[in-house]
């Protein structure tokens, strides 16, 4: 069931973002940080709308909610992403010490695990699973309309 405030709700809202980061042509992630069961930022990949490596949707969102907050540090926050975060997103959830990160889709080729979870922050509370088969029926999807 899909309540406000559930797990189930934020991964929806990430998933609507992949969604955008889809129909731009983007590889399909999308990312939402929740603080006090408020989210207080949104974003999708744009690697290539900015022309920039490191325009993931997980370090657009850590961004936005390090400006929402004027702080650096997540500890009280969530982020929610529909692909498990590669190294380079992980090291910056760790810089920010997110207090919980939950990824749907796993990621066994390109993804953080591959290193373990000490890539993160000692205090980082991680889940997996959520939308799993959504979001990864998206990213099939737009790698199959690529070849």
């Amino acid at each position: 069931m899909l309540t406000i405030f559930s797990d189930a709700h934020f991964m929806k809202q990430a998933f609507l973002e992949a969604e955008k980061a889809f129909d731009a042509d983007e590889i399909p992630v999308g990312a939402v940080v929740v603080c006090q069961n408020r989210i207080i930022a949104r974003a999708h990949n744009q690697t290539e709308l900015l022309n920039d490596v490191t325009a993931h949707a997980e370090m657009l969102a850590l961004t936005a909610a390090a400006n929402s907050l004027g702080s650096k540090y997540l500890d009280e926050c969530t982020l929610y992403v529909t692909l498990e975060p590669c190294p380079m997103c992980a090291g910056a959830l760790a810089w920010s010490q997110l207090g919980k990160l939950i990824y749907a889709a796993s990621d066994g080729k390109s993804g953080f695990m591959r290193h373990g979870k000490s890539l993160l922050h000692p205090k980082t509370k991680v889940e997996q699973g959520i939308m799993a088969n959504e979001c990864s029926a998206l990213l099939k999807q737009f790698f199959q309309n690529k070849r």
